[in-house]
């Protein structure tokens, strides 16, 4: 794989019981699986590749509450606030750091979109305040060019993905939860209409609830249940430079461009767009989808190609005593946009000319679940006792991963919940709620 993760050995074997099997192993699963085990549950965390194998390890670091979702925002603060004390809380290195988010305002009707936005932050006490002309190119050291103005949060920041998710799925291991690599999870097994078990390439697993965190590959699950999850795939295109010095230390957005220190001195680099590929999906899910599409479409491009027949196949039925799609496809590792990459490092090189012969050293792409309304979906399935759904993030999910995985360990355990979950219940996409996205990607 073109990114690098901290390795996450698998244990030798699986356990022939547990309370609670989390299926996936990046960021949402391993952090659920952590708070699971924290609690003191018995827990199995399977995943069918290698830990943040897929989007957990190819964002874009970000942890933010800035420009999030009002419905979304205080699960944001929740999970800030844990991943300002997750290295002390797991005696390991998450990547996270304090370094403020930046979005760019090039012009007055963007100006005033953020400015519409500050209500919801002063609602919650966040520290968020717009800057103006050369108030942008004091915060973004080596900044070539002037700005209108931007949206400013100090108190934001940014984590490592190629870290956070192997360093979690350790410390639920050494809290007594088993972690196994390499091991599909074909479907579960229900008695007397509960969840009793799940079928794994490896073996069956007696438990009594199942938590379904697996990305992109959640509504394939789901099918196999009857449970129509409307959830597509976007496909966004990131790059890493070497270190370099004079860099702007918070992350930032503009348009064509998003870039982020890492913790090696180089930077995480996007163009920022996102490639849609027509799949069969794409027309089994459009009703829903069509108004996000429209109202994101400068951002989204639609491509027609191999991938409509990848998927087609894949989505056949499958029985649970032979080999599943998700064996068939260990990790999702799609090939690069070279015209975004192209683009995102012009524009990275006029805006900070620090980068000038800085070399590219890896480039990757990785494919976001999304959901109709932007908003993820952690919610038990009323009709399926002990089943539970933790996906669909949109692009969230790792900013967000901590507060996330704690949420559905309340769900599953039966605890207070640290935010309201109602804005994330499944029911939502049936119930004739409106799928409204109140922003966007």
């Amino acid at each position: 794989m073109p990114v690098e993760i901290d390795a996450v050995a698998s244990d030798p074997s699986l356990p022939s019981q547990t309370k609670v099997v989390v299926v996936g192993g990046g960021i949402i699963g391993a952090a659920t699986a952590y708070f699971l085990a924290e609690d003191g549950i018995p827990t199995l965390l399977c995943e069918k590749g290698v830990i943040a194998g897929e989007q957990s390890s190819r964002n874009w670091g970000w942890c933010r509450t800035m420009g999030r979702d009002p419905r979304e925002l205080p699960l944001a603060i929740e999970s800030l606030r844990l991943w300002r004390e997750i290295n002390a809380r797991i005696g390991a290195e998450a990547g996270f750091r304090q370094t403020g988010t930046v979005y760019i305002c090039p012009d007055a009707k963007t100006l005033a979109k953020r400015e519409a936005w500050l209500p919801h932050a002063r609602e919650h006490g966040l520290d968020c305040r717009l800057l103006r002309g050369r108030e942008v190119n004091d915060v973004l050291q080596g900044a070539a060019e002037s700005w209108l103005g931007a949206l400013y949060t100090p108190s934001d920041g940014v984590a490592e993905p190629s870290k956070a998710a192997p360093a979690l799925a350790e410390a639920a291991r050494r809290r007594g939860a088993s972690i196994v690599t390499g091991c599909a999870v074909r479907g579960v097994e229900k008695s007397g209409g509960r969840i009793s078990a799940v079928v794994t390439e490896k073996g069956t697993v007696a438990c009594e609830a199942v938590v379904v965190a697996a990305g992109a590959w959640s509504s394939l699950f789901c099918r196999s249940q009857d449970l129509w999850l409307p959830q597509l795939k976007v496909l966004a295109t990131v790059q890493r430079t070497g270190p370099v010095s004079g860099g702007p230390t918070p992350a930032a957005w503009g348009p064509g461009l998003a870039l982020r220190k890492r913790l090696d001195g180089g930077y995480t680099v996007s163009h920022g767009s996102t490639i849609a590929d027509v799949v069969p999906d794409s027309f089994r899910f459009l009703a829903p989808f069509f108004p996000v599409f429209r109202r994101e479409h400068k951002d989204i491009r639609l491509r027609f190609g191999r991938p409509f027949l990848d998927e087609w196949r894949l989505q056949r039925p499958w029985r649970l005593d032979a080999a599943s799609p998700f064996e068939k496809l260990r990790v999702l590792d799609p090939a690069p946009d070279s015209h975004d990459l192209a683009a995102a490092r012009v524009n990275l090189e006029r805006r900070f000319p620090v980068f000038g012969g800085v070399p590219t050293v890896a480039t990757w792409a990785g494919l976001i679940d999304v959901t109709p309304d932007i908003l993820p979906v952690i919610a038990p399935m009323e009709a399926v006792p002990g089943f539970y759904i933790s996906t669909g993030y949109s692009g969230h999910g790792f900013g967000i991963g901590l507060g996330a995985g704690r949420l559905t360990a309340d769900l599953v355990s039966g605890k207070t919940p640290i935010v309201d979950p109602a804005p994330y219940r499944f029911s939502r996409f049936t119930d004739g709620t409106r799928l409204e996205a109140l922003t966007g990607l």
